[in-house]
């Protein structure tokens, strides 16, 4: 046996529409037929059609009587014969429909029982064609109205002209509701309508659905004091529903009550008081029982009343195509770095200087076959591993084995060394030619590794964040209006963009969204979009701010200083400050400390990971010129941890002034240049709020004498700002100078302090 599957959506939809129908009967004096234009679009919208015509002579029954039943017999069976016609052909009705629903009104116009409008003095026939003609116009606007319902409602955002048809459709229905059920079934509806609206919406959208909702009480009564009282049921939800449903239903309801006491309900009996508080209790009591889960899914359902979903998918779909391409180019230089790290060119071979010294010198040699006899060929190879070791041989590295039998040691001597020498600047050459393929290689592995971050970011799609309702809530209460809010990323990435007026004041809007979010906020940027809105974009506030203080005196005689200093911010949460001091004072030794510094920031401002930092600017600087070194203290702090990644090379001790304890940050590295491949002190350090980080070039450690006594003169001291600090540690040495700088002297003091 076959079973019966039973749609539930579409039993409640055919509900819904039978109660309309039988509603719209009542919405005129007359029980003129309204409910034709319900037929109409219920039956162009696709539904069953036998089963919307039986609806339809069913509530054509409230006008009780048999010619009005006869008219709606003959409307429906008129429709039921087109739309099956079209079915048959299986093609849609296109603005023909208008027609049909004007020849429908035939039977209205002459069976159905109308005895006119008094108001009018012209014939009823003349009457019930206009009707007709109205009846033909509010089937057209109903079908818009009955196609959004069912198909549009809960996809998409709809446009004003089918919001306004749904309008339409509630205020004849709510007509009929109030004048066959009385007023307080229309409060149950329609209140219960609105207090969901409000929990669901909690904003503004609220008070024009509440004003919709008041219509047909509006035009009944003739007056708008029912819009009034439902805007301010609305506004009151709007204002407790922060405080959770409960709240929200309870200032509803006892809004309710208050207007009712205005209009006299009061006075009336019992029955009557009790019904109407009820229209408004049950659905206050309904909101507070249905379940926090129900809420959610209808908030997510009606995201896109809130919410443009097409910008961000669009910017999702770009980012992702970005992300992709860059990836393709990171593994790009990852195939470039391999290319350089292999190495094809061979090392430059012993055996080719024997063969070479053997086929120059030995070939005409009269006392040769002595010397094989001899074995002295195979002494040879001692020899050459002894001046390739040694660059050249003399008299005392001649084997044995070869002084007593060769007859031309002399010119033995002269030749190898010549091969030698050759030897040597080939071998130079050769690793020279390796070193550049080795840094090619490293810089392709930076930009890799920068190339993949940045593609691995950009490939992070932008999600819908429940906190957005939040946020506008917020805002609303601040009485801060936002049309577009925007939340995406995580941690030390979380954004928070929204449109605001342009004069809308940054640290106000900050505040109310820190609070509301929980994420301390502050300004990043704000974009001019007309002349009256703007772009805010909130980033994450760091747990930690920054306070910088330099002092610096040029070694007496010279005109520019050998120190050079850099500060530098990397990112919204990295900053960067190192003090480089070139070997020697004067230009020269400048010029290389502002090199090393340059370098320095060009890369750390690319991204690049610091261990490649490092090497690469050590070899370039090492490649640049000859005895051209430079000491560095760099120090890369992050603003969310305090966390500060110290690199020392070749400078003296740097110190970390936490409260009363000193901490000494050394390093025993060459400076930077001396040797092809550097090898940094790297020390880790948690700084904390109001703790200082203390850099010094060798002009001023060597004053004091030893670290020790520096040390115990920094133990003393209890800085309240960074360049008070640096200026104090400077004139200190200065002092122990006599007043004369001996040298180049540079103090940079940093101070974290917590954020505002």
């Amino acid at each position: 046996m076959k079973k019966i599957r039973i749609s539930y959506r579409r039993v409640a939809v055919h509900l819904g529409i039978g109660a309309g129908m039988a509603f719209l009967n009542f919405a005129l004096p007359a029980r003129e037929p309204l409910s034709f234009a319900l037929l109409f679009a219920a039956l162009f919208s696709g539904l069953d059609p036998f089963v919307c015509a039986a609806e339809y002579l069913i509530a054509s029954a409230v006008s009780l009587s048999l010619a009005a039943s006869l008219s709606a017999a003959a409307q429906a069976a008129f429709l039921l014969v087109v739309v099956c016609v079209y079915k048959r052909f299986r093609k849609k009705a296109g603005f023909e429909r208008a027609l049909y629903a004007l020849v429908a009104q035939l039977p209205f116009i002459f069976l159905f029982p109308h005895a006119g409008y008094a108001l009018f003095s012209f014939d009823v026939r003349l009457q019930k064609l206009i009707l007709g003609v109205f009846l033909t116009l509010l089937c057209l606007l109903f079908e818009g109205g009955m196609h959004a319902l069912l198909h549009r409602v809960f996809q998409c955002r709809l446009p004003a002209g089918e919001l306004t048809e749904l309008a339409l459709m509630w205020l004849f229905a709510g007509m009929g509701m109030l004048n066959s059920l009385g007023a307080a079934a229309f409060y149950l509806v329609s209140l219960s309508a609105l207090l969901f609206a409000v929990l669901l919406v909690k904003g503004a959208p609220a008070v024009p659905l509440s004003a919709v909702l008041s219509l047909p009480l509006c035009v009944l009564d003739r007056s708008l004091v029912p819009l009034a009282e439902y805007t301010v049921f609305s506004s009151v939800g709007i204002l407790f529903a922060g405080y959770g449903k409960t709240a929200a239903s309870l200032s509803v309801f006892a809004s309710f009550a208050l207007a009712m006491l205005l209009e006299g309900l009061y006075n009336a009996g019992t029955a009557q008081i009790v019904l109407t508080l009820l229209a408004c209790g049950i659905p206050a009591l309904a909101a507070v029982c249905v379940p926090e889960k129900f809420f959610r899914r209808a908030e997510k359902a009606l995201l896109f009343y809130r919410e443009k979903t097409l910008p961000r998918i669009a910017v999702n779909r770009s980012r992702r195509a970005v992300g992709e391409q860059l990836y393709e180019v990171s593994a790009l230089f990852r195939e470039i770095e391999n290319a350089f790290e292999s190495d094809p060119a061979p090392n430059p071979a012993g055996g080719q200087i024997k063969e070479k010294l053997i086929a120059s010198l030995c070939a005409e040699c009269d006392g040769r076959r002595a010397c094989e006899r001899a074995h002295a060929f195979e002494e040879m190879d001692k020899m050459i591993a002894v001046g390739k070791a040694k660059g050249r041989v003399n008299l005392i590295d001649l084997p044995v084995g070869i002084s007593k039998v060769c007859k031309n040691s002399t010119g033995l001597l002269f030749s190898l060394n010549r091969l030698l020498a050759e030897y040597s600047k080939m071998a130079l050459e050769l690793e020279s030619a390796r070193e550049g393929r080795r840094l090619l290689a490293r810089q392709a592995h930076g930009i890799s590794e920068i190339l993949k971050d940045i593609a691995l970011a950009q490939s992070e799609e932008f999600v819908f964040s429940d906190e957005e309702r939040r946020l506008y809530t917020a805002l609303s209460r601040a009485g801060i209006l936002s049309s577009e809010i925007f939340l995406y990323g995580e941690d030390a990435s979380y954004t928070v963009s929204m449109t605001l007026e342009a004069d809308a004041e940054g640290r106000l809007v900050g505040e109310v969204a820190s609070k509301a979010l929980g994420v301390p906020l502050s300004l990043s940027e704000k974009i001019p979009l007309t002349a009256d809105r703007a772009c805010f974009i909130f980033k994450k506030r760091p747990s930690f701010d920054a306070a910088f203080g330099i002092a610096a005196r040029t070694k007496e005689g010279e005109t520019q200083s050998g120190d050079t200093h850099s500060i530098l911010k990397i990112d919204e949460r990295r900053f960067m400050v190192a003090l480089s001091d070139g070997m020697g004072s004067g230009e020269e030794a400048h010029a290389v400390s502002d090199r090393t510094l340059s370098l320095l920031e060009s890369f750390y401002k690319a991204k690049m990971p610091s261990e490649t930092v490092l090497s690469t600017v050590n070899h370039l600087i090492a490649f640049s010129a000859e005895e051209t070194f430079s000491c560095l203290d760099l120090a890369a702090v992050n603003l969310d941890t305090g966390i500060a990644d110290v690199v020392k090379i070749g400078s003296p001790v740097g110190f970390v002034l936490s409260g009363e304890t000193l901490q000494v940050l050394e390093g025993e590295s060459l400076p930077i240049g001396v040797l092809d491949a550097v090898h940094p002190a790297c020390l880790r350090v948690e700084m904390k709020a109001d703790d200082f980080l203390v850099f010094m070039s060798d002009g001023v450690t060597s004053a004091f004498g030893s670290n020790s006594e520096l040390c115990a003169y920094l133990s003393r001291l209890h800085p309240l700002n960074p360049q008070s600090l640096a200026e104090e540690i400077l004139d200190n040495a200065l002092r122990r100078y006599k007043g004369r700088a001996e040298d180049d002297m540079t103090v940079l003091a940093v101070k974290l302090t917590k954020s505002a």
